[in-house]
């Protein structure tokens, strides 16, 4: 049988979500990302950055954390420059990293006026071939090769790059708009000429400055399946990312599931839309923050009706005003705010006070030395989040304490 070409989901947020400027999460907060992509479905999440000294204990706790079956099916892919120096560094740091990106300029305005006479068009090449050659060797299963700027690239270089990173061994190709200057109809085209090209995977990966990313996210990913190849839409929980942002999570899968002309089009078949509600309102609460009233899917007024017209509409049939039913996004259930006593574990929490709020989760301790000991980590916790611990946070301290304790260590 031919095959049938796909859109899977490659989320970012740990990787570009958290470079967007005045925001920041903690190790704790980006596990507990992508645990919930885990739960949703995602395809992979590019977890951070491997030569980068902060992340080293939290990279490989939660590769460790695979090897435990705390996540079921995701990929955690590394972001590196496309240098055979950084790849070796990475690997020696991180040893069981096997999914990876390698990124590298691309267009004139990049090589000319970041690289400044450093590298040329062809010594670009050369760079990306070396490093995806050193990262082949150091034990990388999958290797994407990120041409940055893309959308300002000649296509003819491009093509020549994307040609040249398939002979080296990369397995995709990530197209980025890093400006955010394509529109859909620019996107698809390029996109098509370089997947029929190179005959290679595709990930699409754009920014939000025009306003565009969602539009331009599946116009990519349409060209992409249109050539033959697999797409790989890159996607930050509620649109975070440098500058603009990058393309909305849930937004995403919004549009492929229900926007007009997509029905021939097949997303990865794992992605759960009921997480939704639960990933979103998460972030949220870990970037501090709030997810706009009119965020599709997830917003206050996503299912929200006033004007009579409108009311009257929808109570008459959900349909007449509604895309799609808030069920499907984990929505509907009433959410209970204590307004009378509460007791909260903290940095300065008691031994009493702490098993109060496990008990209320239902979970037992074995003796006094297991309670002591998560309590000491839920400390911990609190002082990393610097903020109040949410149940799931808390239930994951008590059922992988070795692994909260990684995360939470570092040595500057």
């Amino acid at each position: 049988m031919a095959h049938t070409s796909k859109i899977y989901l490659l989320d970012v947020t740990n990787r570009d979500g958290v470079q967007t400027s005045r925001i920041c999460l903690s190790k704790l907060q980006k596990t507990m990302i992508n645990w919930y992509l885990d739960q949703m479905g995602v395809f992979q999440s590019e977890f951070g950055f491997p030569l980068t000294r902060h992340e080293t204990n939290y990279l490989n706790a939660n590769l460790e954390l695979v090897k435990l079956g705390g996540f079921s099916n995701i990929r955690l892919s590394g972001w590196l420059r496309a240098t055979k120096e950084d790849v070796r560094a990475a690997f020696k740091l991180v040893p069981h990293l096997k999914y990876i990106n390698l990124s590298i300029s691309t267009s004139d305005q990049m090589i000319i006026h970041k690289f400044k006479g450093k590298l040329d068009h062809q010594s670009v090449i050369r760079e990306m071939e070396e490093s995806v050659k050193e990262a082949i060797k150091s034990g990388a299963e999958t290797i994407g090769v990120n041409a940055e700027d893309a959308s300002r690239t000649g296509m003819d270089y491009l093509i020549e790059f994307a040609a040249k990173a398939k002979q080296a061994g990369a397995g995709r190709i990530r197209y980025c708009d890093t400006l955010g200057c394509d529109t859909p109809f620019s996107i698809y085209e390029r996109i098509k000429l370089l997947a029929e090209a190179v005959s290679l995977p595709i990930e699409v990966h754009c920014h939000n400055d025009l306003g565009l990313v969602v539009a331009n996210s599946i116009a990519g990913a349409r060209a992409a399946n249109d050539a033959g190849v697999d797409a790989y839409i890159n996607t930050c929980v509620n649109g975070m990312g440098e500058r603009a942002g990058n393309a909305d999570l849930v937004s995403v899968i919004l549009a492929i599931k229900f926007g007009h002309g997509m029905q021939d089009y097949h997303l990865d078949e794992k992605v759960d839309l009921k997480l939704a509600w639960k990933i979103c309102k998460y972030a949220s609460y870990a970037f501090g923050v709030p997810i706009p009233i009119n965020q599709p899917g997830v917003g206050a007024n996503a299912f929200a009706h006033e004007s009579g017209i409108h009311a009257d509409g929808a109570l008459k049939d959900r349909r007449n005003y509604e895309l799609y039913d808030y069920e499907e996004l984990g929505r509907g259930e009433p959410e209970i705010i204590e307004t009378g006593r509460k007791i909260t574990a903290g940095e300065y929490s008691g031994i009493k006070g702490f098993r109060n709020v496990y008990e209320k989760l239902e979970v037992a301790f074995k003796d006094d030395a297991e309670a002591t000991r998560i309590l000491e980590l839920v400390r911990y916790a609190n002082v990393h989040n610097q903020k109040p611990l949410v149940d799931d946070e808390l239930n994951f301290i008590a059922r992988y304490p070795d692994i909260a304790h990684k995360i939470f260590t570092m040595t500057p």
